[in-house]
Protein backbone atom coordinates (compact mmCIF):
# COMPACT_ATOMS: atom_id res chain seq x y z
CA UNK A 1 0.00 0.00 0.00
CA UNK A 2 1.36 3.21 -0.86
CA UNK A 3 1.01 6.49 0.50
CA UNK A 4 -1.31 8.06 -1.27
CA UNK A 5 -4.01 5.12 -0.99
CA UNK A 6 -3.31 5.25 2.79
CA UNK A 7 -4.72 9.02 2.48
CA UNK A 8 -7.37 8.08 0.31
CA UNK A 9 -8.42 5.05 2.58
CA UNK A 10 -8.62 7.53 5.50
CA UNK A 11 -10.77 9.84 3.87
CA UNK A 12 -12.98 6.88 2.71
CA UNK A 13 -13.42 5.44 5.84
CA UNK A 14 -14.17 8.61 7.73
CA UNK A 15 -17.06 9.28 4.82
CA UNK A 16 -18.41 5.97 4.77
CA UNK A 17 -19.02 5.70 8.77
CA UNK A 18 -20.55 9.34 8.97
CA UNK A 19 -22.65 9.57 5.90
CA UNK A 20 -21.26 13.15 5.98
CA UNK A 21 -18.24 15.06 4.50
CA UNK A 22 -15.66 14.70 6.56
CA UNK A 23 -13.86 17.07 9.02
CA UNK A 24 -10.25 17.64 8.65
CA UNK A 25 -9.55 16.22 12.42
CA UNK A 26 -11.12 13.31 11.48
CA UNK A 27 -8.78 13.00 8.33
CA UNK A 28 -5.64 13.38 10.15
CA UNK A 29 -7.14 11.23 12.94
CA UNK A 30 -7.92 8.33 10.89
CA UNK A 31 -4.60 9.10 9.09
CA UNK A 32 -2.47 8.70 11.68
CA UNK A 33 -5.03 5.49 12.88
CA UNK A 34 -3.91 4.31 9.62
CA UNK A 35 0.24 4.81 9.83
CA UNK A 36 0.20 2.92 12.66
CA UNK A 37 -1.58 0.28 11.52
CA UNK A 38 0.42 -0.54 9.26
CA UNK A 39 2.92 -0.58 11.26
CA UNK A 40 1.73 -3.36 13.23
CA UNK A 41 0.76 -5.33 10.20
CA UNK A 42 4.25 -5.58 9.80
CA UNK A 43 3.97 -3.03 6.76
CA UNK A 44 7.08 -1.15 8.06
CA UNK A 45 8.16 0.60 4.78
CA UNK A 46 4.25 2.19 4.64
CA UNK A 47 4.82 3.32 8.23
CA UNK A 48 8.31 4.80 6.80
CA UNK A 49 6.75 6.88 3.85
CA UNK A 50 4.14 7.85 6.65
CA UNK A 51 7.16 10.38 8.36
CA UNK A 52 7.58 14.03 7.17
CA UNK A 53 10.70 14.23 4.76
CA UNK A 54 11.01 10.38 4.12
CA UNK A 55 11.45 11.20 0.52
CA UNK A 56 14.45 13.41 1.12
CA UNK A 57 15.95 10.83 3.59
CA UNK A 58 19.07 8.94 2.56
CA UNK A 59 18.22 4.94 2.22
CA UNK A 60 20.50 3.83 4.78
CA UNK A 61 18.37 6.20 7.38
CA UNK A 62 14.84 5.04 5.86
CA UNK A 63 16.73 1.62 6.47
CA UNK A 64 17.03 2.65 10.05
CA UNK A 65 13.70 3.91 10.84
CA UNK A 66 12.13 0.67 9.28
CA UNK A 67 14.31 -1.23 11.49
CA UNK A 68 13.31 0.51 14.39
CA UNK A 69 9.46 0.44 13.70
CA UNK A 70 10.19 -2.92 13.65
CA UNK A 71 11.97 -3.37 16.83
CA UNK A 72 9.31 -1.03 18.31
CA UNK A 73 6.65 -3.51 17.55
CA UNK A 74 8.64 -6.14 18.48
CA UNK A 75 9.07 -4.69 21.96
CA UNK A 76 5.51 -4.20 22.48
CA UNK A 77 4.82 -7.97 22.02
CA UNK A 78 7.40 -8.74 24.30
CA UNK A 79 5.87 -6.41 26.85
CA UNK A 80 2.32 -6.59 26.90
CA UNK A 81 1.68 -8.76 24.27
CA UNK A 82 1.13 -6.45 21.20
CA UNK A 83 -0.93 -3.91 20.43
CA UNK A 84 -4.06 -5.27 19.32
CA UNK A 85 -5.96 -1.83 18.22
CA UNK A 86 -5.10 1.34 17.51
CA UNK A 87 -8.67 4.03 18.46
CA UNK A 88 -8.02 7.55 17.81
CA UNK A 89 -9.21 10.01 21.02
CA UNK A 90 -8.86 13.14 19.71
CA UNK A 91 -7.17 15.65 17.21
CA UNK A 92 -6.06 18.70 17.26
CA UNK A 93 -5.83 20.92 14.57
CA UNK A 94 -4.01 24.46 13.41
CA UNK A 95 -5.47 24.53 9.85
CA UNK A 96 -3.28 28.06 9.63
CA UNK A 97 0.11 26.88 10.07
CA UNK A 98 -0.91 23.15 8.83
CA UNK A 99 -0.16 20.94 11.96
CA UNK A 100 -2.08 18.87 14.14
CA UNK A 101 -1.82 16.55 17.11
CA UNK A 102 -3.46 12.98 17.20
CA UNK A 103 -4.23 11.53 20.76
CA UNK A 104 -4.04 7.95 19.88
CA UNK A 105 -5.37 4.82 22.35
CA UNK A 106 -2.59 1.28 22.05
CA UNK A 107 -4.96 -1.13 23.61
CA UNK A 108 -2.72 -4.14 24.48
CA UNK A 109 -3.56 -7.45 24.71
CA UNK A 110 -2.90 -7.84 28.41
CA UNK A 111 -6.09 -5.73 28.43
CA UNK A 112 -3.78 -2.32 29.18
CA UNK A 113 -3.81 1.04 27.41
CA UNK A 114 -1.74 3.77 26.71
CA UNK A 115 -2.61 7.48 25.39
CA UNK A 116 0.22 9.11 22.25
CA UNK A 117 0.37 11.93 20.47
CA UNK A 118 1.26 11.83 17.13
CA UNK A 119 2.39 15.29 15.85
CA UNK A 120 1.34 15.72 12.09
CA UNK A 121 2.23 18.05 9.39
CA UNK A 122 0.04 18.52 6.11
CA UNK A 123 2.32 18.71 2.87
CA UNK A 124 0.86 19.00 -0.18
CA UNK A 125 -2.64 18.02 1.00
CA UNK A 126 -1.34 14.86 3.01
CA UNK A 127 -0.80 14.71 6.66
CA UNK A 128 2.33 13.05 7.30
CA UNK A 129 3.87 12.26 11.01
CA UNK A 130 6.71 14.89 12.18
Amino acid sequence: MNLRLIILSAMALVVASCGREASTEEVVGATARLYYESLLEGRYDDYVAGLDGWKEMPPAYREQLRDNAKMFVHKQEKARGGIKSVEVSQSEVDTENHQAQVFLRFCYADSTAEQVVVPMVERDGVWLMR
